[in-house]
This record gives structure tokens, sequence and C-alpha cells, in this order.
């Protein structure tokens, strides 16, 4: 079966203004993150990606952009499925403000029982997302062989929903995993079971350094700015 390239979106302009921006549209990349697109095709030049899927959100499609510029014969298909959680109610909101909602806690330690008012459950978006990635391999190895290399962009709690989902944890666990903006994650597929081969792959170690606030104990709902 494939390999699946995931790449998460550049840096956006709510990652860098502390907004959960979920499904709010107008969302697009900010100068830091379109540098990091802009290095894309570079890190994957070695690739042979038969394929490309996006979420349809504008920050992935701008993520996207110079990598298909790079190379014509590709084109990304849109999937709604591995489009951002529904945040709801929640969606816009400052970071900052949902840490006192109690529903917070909930996310951070018992995520497989947390649903957002006015939007989905955590266990609905890992469901949708890994239900879409065993049809585009099952697409993929139909039209282009079982050693096939092909490519999603998307969010960072899908993300990390399907390394879980390839790794058998259980959603309770997901928090624990980590990928910054424009990291890229790789899962090679096989018949019996997936191997993670890469993890939150940025190429730069700087988020590794100490900061002078640590980033503390909570997984940062949506993924996350990066290293500052």
């Amino acid at each position: 079966m494939p390999t699946l390239i995931l790449v998460r979106h550049g840096r956006s302009t709510a990652n860098t203004e502390g907004l959960l921006a979920g499904w709010t549209p107008g969302v697009a990349l900010d100068e830091r993150g379109a540098a990091q697109a802009a290095a894309l095709p570079v890190r994957l030049a070695e690739l042979p990606i038969a394929e490309v899927v996006t979420s349809p959100l504008q920050r992935c499609q701008e993520t996207l952009q110079p990598l298909l510029a790079a190379r014509p014969g590709l084109r990304a298909h849109t999937d709604e499925r591995i489009g951002e959680c529904h945040y709801g109610d929640w969606s816009g909101r400052k970071l900052a403000e949902l840490k006192d909602e109690p529903l917070m806690e909930v996310v951070q330690a018992h995520p497989s029982a947390a649903a957002f008012p006015g939007g989905e459950s955590m266990r609905a978006m890992q469901t949708r997302a890994a239900e879409a990635v065993r049809e585009w391999n099952a697409r993929v190895e139909r039209d282009h062989g079982a050693d096939a290399v092909y490519l999603m962009c998307s969010h960072g709690d899908i993300i990390k929903s399907l390394v879980a989902d390839a790794l058998g944890l259980h959603l309770d666990l997901f928090q624990r995993i980590s990928v910054e903006p424009c990291s890229i994650t790789a899962i090679r597929y096989t018949r019996l079971r997936p191997f993670l081969v890469r993890l939150g792959d940025t190429g730069d170690f700087a988020s590794l350094a100490p900061r002078e606030e640590p980033p503390g104990d909570e997984a940062p709902v949506g993924g996350g700015a990066g290293a500052p």
C-alpha cells in the first residue's frame, strides 16, 4: 500500500494572533508561513509524488501553491474530510479565553468525550479523516501502484488523530503528539499494519531550544504556532 506524506499548513495569521481558526474563512498564511510553503518544493524534491490531496481551507491551499507550481503535472484534489475540526462556537475565539472553558479540560485529558458546541466531536473528526485516508490509499494503489507516494495537506488536530490511528493509540492519547506548522509526517501503509516513519519533521530544531516562557503541559488545540 502507498506511503502518505502529511503536511500541516504553514503558519497562519490565526496562529500568530492566538485564535482557534477552525473553518473561519479568510485565514491566510502569514509571512513566515509563506516562506515555509516556499521551501516545500526543495524539501520534497526527492519524492515522486503521485497525487496531492488538500483540505478546502485557504491556509492549506496557499501552502501547496509553490509545490504545485514546481510540479506542473500535479493538481490538488480537495477533500473536506481532511478539513479542520469543526470547532463550532469556539471558532474564531482566542485560545487564551478558551483555557477557562470547562470543556478545555476534557479536550486535553479525555478528547474522545469532547464535542464542541455547535460543532463536531473529536471522535467524528478522527473517523472522517481516517476514512478519507483509507479510501485514498486504495485509489492511489489502484492508479499508481503499491509503492506510490502521495501527499495530503491538512491541519494539526487532523494529522495528530491520523498518527494516533496509525499507531493504534486511543484518541485520548493523541494530545501527546505534536506537529508544527509546515511539518512533514510520513506513514507507510501495508496490508497488515502502518509504519510511522516521520513525525512532525520541520528540518529545524529551533523549537526544541529553551524559551523565556516554557510551553506548559497543555496541547495547543488546532496545533499551535510552532517555534517563535
